[in-house]
């Protein structure tokens, strides 16, 4: 950032400026739980192995050294197969964003073009797929030619849409499920999505890679992710001949005469004009003439919310939070996906026999992110991640807890509505309870009567849904967190609030003391004097339905 300091104070000139030396620029992919987490190319076998032996974290599986090189045989519809630690499963070409770039998706048509021609082919129980984000997309893919050789590599068009990462790729095969979970084998999924969160892809594939189009079908066709691309051989080519990563990556000039040739302004044109003709199962949709949507109680996908039952037009102004027990003990980095998962409904889950109770059958269940409509869901939904940890389980991945006053171990959606049914308020601790991104799941947590969230650190987004709900974010004083202030989660919580909004502040100090005696202070994270009106109202819907009303 440069700042003219010879203009005139309240007319300062600013302008910023980012300098790149694409000299230093050099391939990378995400992994293997977060989007953020970085690994240059030439870097990723010796991080994988480190993840294989770091403990139990975004960074880490634990996998012991005796175990990391063993190899599970099984047999794939009649023929022989292996997977090991780092066998990819799931190989997805998907995102709503990066394939609309056409130099990417041409280059992963020549990645298959080029393995083709040398006689590679993606394994069969390689799970692999082909949803871009247009249908210019197809398009220009059949316009090169490019398509027939994805097709033949297994990245059949799907749809267009939100597939693999957002977990709706379905099932892997029962054979290749089978091999992984009765191995315990960290199987990978490599796909050109967003996300990447634990559970959110598969339920199966405890390491997930972000990576562009043509480096997912790399990775397809090498099968693993414990490659090193520069010295290793992807696979043995119809001539009996290595063949190495440098042999099928196409060069700049190759894909930028397929996209002079290719992606013509008569594909985005006509497609971009039928958006408005619809289909014909959507011109066939019957709307009402009602002012108002008319429920279907019978619908799975999509419910009446509670936000506005039984609300009145006075806020109910703020409220303390009085021998609130601990629903969840968490610890570093909780992201959005393991607050509310998007991904596939565990055939075991509360939300799985609402559905069953309901006439659902398991085929149908599809995902928490199809049926974000229906609050039911949701709510059944909300820390239903496989892979989350609950301090109070003892090292026990799963979305379940601890019902403190009886000891039982529940689901968390069953132990939050047991607190209710009781009359009791709950919180949740947490070290650094983060949104990273894609935060509107977030909303959920005020469904399972969660009061107040006390973290060492809240990601932006993330903090401004709890307010947005009416739910108390707290942040623990400098230096201290749960663990440094004895906290087990087992205690019961009060959280000391005036009833009065004017003695209330942005920011200030606040009291919270539990029943066996330990106080300590913590910091009021309504940040802003609107969010304090939010609170007031029981949550920024109720106060613009007043406002409105009020108008």
């Amino acid at each position: 950032m440069f700042v003219d300091y010879n203009e005139p104070q309240t007319e300062r000139v600013y302008s910023s400026y980012l300098e790149l030396d694409l000299a230093e620029v050099e391939p990378c992919i995400s992994g293997p739980k977060r989007p953020h987490d970085r690994v240059p190319l030439k870097e990723m076998k010796s991080d994988w192995h480190a993840c294989l032996d770091n403990k139990v974290g975004f960074k880490g599986f634990a996998v012991p050294k005796e175990q990391q090189d063993k190899v599970v045989k099984f047999d794939f519809h009649g023929q022989p197969a292996e997977i090991k630690h780092g066998s990819v499963v799931i190989a997805a070409i998907t995102s709503c964003t990066n394939t609309s770039n056409p130099s990417v998706m041409l280059g992963a048509g020549l990645v298959a073009k080029k393995a083709c021609e040398l006689g590679l082919q993606v394994k069969p129980w390689v799970k692999t797929s082909l949803a871009p984000g247009s249908g210019v997309v197809t398009k220009y893919l059949l316009q090169s030619g490019l398509q027939e050789y994805l097709n033949e590599q297994g990245f059949h068009l799907v749809g267009y849409g939100c597939t693999t990462c957002i977990g709706n790729s379905g099932d892997l095969d029962e054979s290749v499920s089978a091999a992984i979970t009765e191995n315990d084998v960290v199987a990978a999924a490599v796909l050109s999505g967003n996300r990447n969160f634990e559970g959110r892809v598969h339920p199966l594939t405890r390491a997930n890679y972000l990576a562009s189009p043509p480096l997912v079908v790399a990775y397809a066709l090498a099968g693993t992710v414990d490659i090193d691309f520069e010295k290793e051989p992807i696979g043995v080519g119809k001539d009996g001949k290595e063949v190495y990563f440098r042999d099928i990556w196409p060069s700049t000039e190759e894909i930028a005469q397929v996209v002079q040739c290719s992606v013509l302004p008569d594909m985005f044109k006509s497609t971009y004009e039928a958006i408005t003709k619809g289909n014909p199962m959507w011109n066939q949709l019957t709307v009402p003439e009602a002012s108002l949507y008319s429920w279907d109680p019978k619908s799975t996908y999509i419910h009446e919310p509670p936000y506005f039952k039984d609300m009145t037009m006075s806020p109910p102004g703020p409220h303390a939070v009085k021998n609130a027990y601990c629903l969840l003990n968490f610890g570093d980095s909780i992201t959005t996906d393991h607050i509310s998962p998007a991904g596939s409904i565990h055939k075991d889950s509360p939300a799985a026999k609402y559905l069953l109770d309901r006439g659902v059958d398991r085929k149908d269940f599809n995902s928490y992110g199809s049926r974000r409509g229906n609050d039911e869901i949701m709510a059944r939904g909300t820390f239903a991640n496989i892979r989350i940890v609950n301090k109070f389980l003892n090292g026990e991945v799963g979305p379940k807890t601890i019902h403190v006053p009886t000891g039982e171990k529940l689901y968390v959606f069953d132990a939050a509505m047991k607190y209710k049914s009781e009359g009791h308020d709950t919180i949740v601790l947490a070290v650094l309870f983060l949104g990273n991104r894609n935060t509107d799941y977030d909303v959920f947590v005020c469904f399972q009567g969660v009061k107040a969230v006390i973290a060492k650190s809240f990601e932006r987004i993330h903090r401004s849904n709890l307010v947005g709900m009416g739910i108390i974010p707290l942040c623990f004083k400098a230096g201290e967190d749960a663990d440094s202030l004895g906290l087990t989660g087992h205690e019961r919580y009060n959280i000391e609030l005036p009833t009065n909004l004017s003695e209330i502040r942005p920011g200030q100090d606040v009291t919270v003391t539990t029943d066996n005696g330990k106080s300590f202070t913590c910091i009021l994270r309504f940040d802003t004097e609107v969010e304090l009106a939010y609170f007031n109202h029981g949550g920024i819907l109720p106060y613009v339905i007043r406002c409105l009303a009020h108008n």
